[in-house]
């Protein structure tokens, strides 16, 4: 069948209103049918409008839109698999009451090094790297740009959700995340792991913090063409998405770094995609002791912990906020990272999860055999590339 027919057959499909419940991803099987899709599309838009709502997904080769029902099997042999489009939320409890930077966290207009990036010991590394020319993507909410932390880090974005405006913030997670990666404060404000580091909001979060799986994807390509170094994704879902598994699959081929955040469900043996997918630096978080956090979902496919509990960092209108959770956790290592690509540009993702994981401290032994539950440490994974280490 001609892919003209296909495209009759979508415009009939279609549901009339934007239904969240009714989105869907189309995966063809190769690229040529996936662009003589899209060109059809294009010549039959004027005449049926309702194309126009339909989103083309570049990077996996699909389309996301919304249909009246899918119990039928789609009649066209190039196409490879019909997924629903799930929506997915960021990963952290709700904001506490707001801090204001006068309100004795620093002293002697001194900034403030939160207990977390401390605790990695990342101010020891700072002598060696600071994230100097490493590119961040951070896939959330977006970030604010008028705060005077982040005002040196923060670079071009995108905004999927309006692309015709800037990717700021209208929740207060992705800023915050912004901060624990790369703030950078001279006087009352804070410093994050990485304060020369580069940070590339992707907005692909709503202010409730909801996003659906194609605007991770877009975001994910996005990255992937503007050359990001490192994806921080600190949200999750609980179901598996091959289209998004294709996606992350086609950012590690292309040598980017994604790390991702496991969930705060306090779950044993189980975490959230994507950071379950083996192409991602999994995440959990642990406390000012050094333990894994209650609220932290504990699994053998979680790859590294780091600190998650009470995280001052960054927020709306130049406030500062405390936030518990594995996203927060997730910011440290991503900052880290960005301390290694720093000293050793090129370094693979594999290798990067090898390392970081060889050189954490090690806070709970596992059963025979096991390798034990490990905590990110900036300054030995620093050393460790600085030395050569393969």
């Amino acid at each position: 069948m001609k892919p003209s027919t296909f495209v009759e057959w979508l415009h009939d499909a279609l549901e009339g209103d934007d239904n969240a419940s009714c989105k869907h991803i189309i995966r063809f099987k190769t690229r040529k049918d996936f662009t003589a899709c899209i060109h059809h599309m294009k010549r039959r838009s004027k005449e049926w409008p309702r194309l126009n709502n339909v989103q083309p997904l570049k990077i996996i080769r699909a389309l996301s839109c919304t249909l009246q029902t899918t119990s039928q099997p789609i009649p066209f042999p190039f196409i490879e698999s019909i997924e629903a489009d799930t929506q997915i939320q960021v990963h952290a409890p709700k904001a506490v009451t707001a801090i204001q930077p006068s309100s004795g966290k620093t002293t002697n207009e001194t900034p403030n090094i939160p207990w977390g990036i401390k605790h990695i010991r990342a101010p020891q590394a700072w002598a060696k790297s600071k994230g100097e020319r490493i590119r961040i993507g951070v896939i959330d909410t977006g970030a604010d740009f008028t705060h005077p932390d982040l005002r040196h880090c923060l670079s071009y974005g995108i905004n999927l959700l309006n692309r015709h405006m800037m990717p700021n913030d209208d929740n207060g997670h992705g800023t915050h995340i912004a901060g624990t990666i790369a703030a950078s404060s001279r006087q009352r404000g804070i410093i994050g792991v990485a304060p020369q580091a580069m940070i590339h909001p992707v907005k692909a979060f709503d202010h409730q913090g909801s996003a659906f799986v194609s605007d991770i994807i877009n975001g994910i390509d996005w990255c992937v063409k503007n050359q990001i170094h490192i994806i921080n994704m600190s949200f999750g879902m609980k179901t598996y998405s091959r289209a998004l598994e294709s996606a992350v699959r086609n950012a590690y081929q292309a040598g980017v770094i994604v790390v991702a955040s496991s969930g705060n469900e306090g779950k044993q043996a189980t975490i959230d995609y994507p950071a379950r997918l083996r192409q991602v630096i999994a995440v959990g978080a642990t406390t000012r002791k050094g333990q894994i956090a209650s609220f932290s979902n504990n699994s053998k496919n979680i790859d590294i912990y780091a600190p998650g509990e009470k995280i001052y960092s960054t927020w709306l209108r130049g406030k500062y906020h405390e936030l518990s959770g594995t996203s927060m956790a997730t910011s440290h290592v991503t900052g880290v990272i960005a301390l290694m690509l720093s000293r050793r540009p090129g370094l693979k993702p594999l290798q990067i999860k090898s390392l970081i994981k060889k050189n954490a401290k090690l806070i709970l032994k596992s059963g025979k055999g096991g390798l034990g539950i490990k905590e990110i440490h900036a300054l030995r994974a620093l050393s460790s590339v600085a030395k050569g280490s393969p």
